[in-house]
């Protein structure tokens, strides 16, 4: 099965980061529409560049230069001072959000994280539905922008997220490489460094296309085992895996914007499933249960309501958990369009937690078994292989 990857890079992360914590904490003036630059302590005269904003890049002030020769470049700078405790706490709610959508996330610095949607895509949903879906929930939850890249592996999804910035989705597919990649300068390769380029160029390799038409022996004669990677990094070749750590949620939520405003009882409910079907299906892979079901709903009037309930016992089965948040739909729902339901689980466990009386264990069990035969098979041939018989029909 091809590969669905996304990477999400944050535009100009800590200078973003530190204008939405100043907005945050009542300051009116946007140090991103100013020419401003992050920087290191100038009265020890350690001061360098760590960010800046578009205005202060028009006076052609470089990242990691000194901030002297910035204020030499544009007089008016204004220099603000790092805070990595400050960046942390927005590359955590960055993740949060993405956690979402999958559980294979690699954060691959402070600002960018892979994330591989193979065995995630929800019903309906496209690789490039999630990566717009990303990048608007991230400008209006947290205030800041990212771009972000769509592929089959890892390495065109990031040279995707590094075309035109800022705030935009970029897609780098196979039969895309020639006309988006290979006219790029080599210097613009993931993993090409200054070093390389004068003897690339000294080869008559200018571009990212001459690299990849190179004959790749030549190249390994002249860099070794660097000159085939490089060679198939300019191919678009890389089957390098998403790299995570399977850390134990605590909640397991998803949430959906909809087409339009559903009033009718019955769409919102094949709405519920479907998500419960996504949230079910993450939990099963960690290996937990659940105690608790959570049901949020947004009207077409922008008010948010949300009911929760704890289960008689902890499951991971889609079947009891779908059952539970259709009631917790009936308490909420009075009529009102709705263009936003979201459905969440908390308060997990491990199963080794749990005493499950011999009736329940062989209820629970059941379930399991038909919940495992279905999540075998999206994993085997993708998510939307096979739906529920109530969802058949619908787009």
């Amino acid at each position: 099965m091809e590969r669905q990857i996304l990477h999400v890079d944050v535009n100009n992360a800590f200078l973003s980061w530190t204008a939405v914590e100043r907005l945050k904490n009542g300051e009116t003036l946007d140090i991103r529409t100013i020419p401003a630059i992050i920087g290191g302590d100038e009265a020890q005269r350690k001061g360098v560049v760590l960010a800046k904003s578009t205005i202060a890049k028009q006076f052609g002030i470089q990242t990691g230069e000194p901030i002297y020769f910035a204020r030499k470049k544009c007089p008016n700078i204004q220099v603000f001072s790092s805070n990595h405790s400050m960046y942390e706490k927005y590359s955590n709610s960055l993740y949060h959000i993405l956690s979402e959508y999958t559980d294979k996330i690699e954060r691959f610095s402070i600002d960018e994280c892979f994330m591989d949607l193979t065995s995630y895509l929800p019903k309906g949903k496209k690789l490039i539905d999630i990566a717009y879906e990303i990048k608007e929930r991230v400008k209006k939850e947290l205030g800041f922008t990212v771009n972000v890249g769509v592929a089959n592996n890892k390495l065109l999804a990031k040279m995707a997220s590094d075309f035109q910035k800022p705030d935009r989705v970029h897609t780098l597919f196979e039969k895309e490489i020639e006309t988006k990649m290979w006219k790029l300068p080599v210097s613009e390769l993931f993993m090409v460094g200054k070093k390389s380029i004068p003897k690339l160029e000294r080869m008559q390799i200018k571009t990212i296309g001459d690299l990849a038409k190179k004959d790749e022996k030549e190249l390994i004669r002249n860099f070794g085992k660097y000159g085939r990677m490089i060679w198939e990094y300019a191919n678009g070749k890389d089957n390098s895996e998403v790299i995570y750590i399977q850390e134990k949620p605590k909640g397991i939520g998803n949430s959906v914007t909809l087409p339009y405003d559903y009033s009718d009882i019955e769409k919102i409910e094949k709405v519920i499933l479907a998500l419960v079907e996504q949230v079910t299906y993450r939990l099963r892979k960690v290996n937990m249960l659940a105690k608790t079901v959570n049901v949020q709903i947004k009207t077409n009037e922008f008010k948010v309501y949300s009911h929760q309930r704890k289960l008689d016992m902890p499951t991971s089965s889609t079947k009891i958990i779908y059952k539970e948040a259709k009631k917790l739909l009936e308490e909420l729902y009075k009529g009102i369009p709705i263009r936003l339901i979201g459905v969440r689980i908390d308060n997990l466990c491990e199963k080794h937690e749990v005493q499950i009386s011999l009736f329940d264990n062989k209820q629970e069990e059941k379930q399991n078994k038909i919940d495992n035969v279905i999540d075998n098979l999206k994993e085997k041939y993708g998510y939307n292989f096979i739906k529920r018989a109530r969802n058949l029909n619908d787009k």
